[in-house]
């Protein structure tokens, strides 16, 4: 059996150790579009993200690609229980929950362990909850996310619950848009994610892809940084909570449009893809997301 859940939830991954660096928080934030509008380079707030000065804030967002920044090989699949291909994987959702600023350099160890598998039918999908902490075990963050497996539903599992992010009826409170650069997974991709579909055309052709596709984390990135601008004044600081549910890819060269809706003590987001490709039917979303801002009541503001 490819995937037994019987040995695959609650099953603990090896711990992992890592560090970080202003170098390593400027990369990640190129590879998420800071700095790439006329005016950028000049201006306080884009340099917030792109100058390592005493203001460098660091988007939390980091925190899930942290342990893994330095990793020069392809990623692999290898979870207990899992017999999978990494061809058929795609990012299903990421969420992370910081406890506090992350700062521009530190140490840290992440505990991770599969939460959940669920059987979609004709796919199924692995849940990993990942906790990172301070060598004192003083918490940094916590990041939960879920792999989509193709093919490899129909093993008798639950089917789980629902994960959609519905946004509000009406008029979006504010928008944005980013234009995603012809070479944006390639410099993306130096920020630990050498996955071949992002840059070899080959591989994403056996993937059942036209050409290499935008990382999931990437526009996972570039979504947040842009609604803290558009949500927070571009204070990164204020982000407590940020979860998106992947419904769609993006092609290098493509526009992310973004709508967001102030909903209380969440903010609701919808990216989807405005592009001009024929091939392209209306503008497919891309992700349904949610921002919560620390200060924020129960009770819409």
């Amino acid at each position: 059996m490819p995937i037994d859940p019987s040995k695959a939830i609650g099953a603990a991954l090896p711990s992992r150790s890592f560090s970080w660096s202003p170098s390593d928080v400027l990369l990640y934030h190129l590879g998420i579009g800071a700095g790439s509008r006329p005016g950028d380079a000049t201006d306080s707030a884009a340099l917030r993200y792109t100058l390592d000065s005493d203001a460098l804030t660091v988007l939390p967002s980091f925190g899930v690609v942290a342990p893994t920044f330095h990793v020069t090989e392809p990623p692999t699949v290898d979870l207990p229980g899992c017999d999978i291909d990494l061809a058929s994987v795609l990012h299903g959702s990421q969420e992370i929950r910081v406890d506090g600023p992350i700062p521009a350099s530190g140490e840290a160890v992440v505990s991770t362990r599969i939460a959940e598998v669920w059987d979609k039918g004709k796919a199924a999908v692995i849940v990993q909850e990942g906790v990172a902490t301070t060598a004192a075990g003083d918490p940094l963050w916590t990041v939960r996310s879920s792999i989509f497996v193709r093919g490899e539903g129909g093993f008798g599992g639950e089917r789980g619950p629902s994960t959609a992010l519905p946004v509000p009826d009406r008029a979006p409170d504010a928008v944005a848009a980013y234009d995603v650069t012809e070479q944006q997974a390639l410099l993306y991709r130096l920020c630990g994610d050498r996955n071949p579909l992002h840059a070899d055309p080959e591989f994403a052709a056996k993937a059942g892809f036209p050409k290499p596709i935008l990382h999931g984390l990437c526009s996972y990135g570039i979504v947040l940084r842009e609604a803290t601008g558009l949500l927070l004044d571009g204070d990164a600081t204020q982000v407590a909570g940020f979860g998106a549910r992947f419904a769609g890819i993006v092609f290098p060269g493509e526009t992310i449009s973004i709508e967001t809706w102030d909903e209380g003590p969440r903010f609701l987001i919808r990216a989807t893809i405005s592009a001009d490709d024929p091939a392209r039917d209306g503008a497919p979303v891309l992700a349904d997301c949610y921002l919560e801002a620390t200060g924020r009541s129960e009770e819409k503001r």
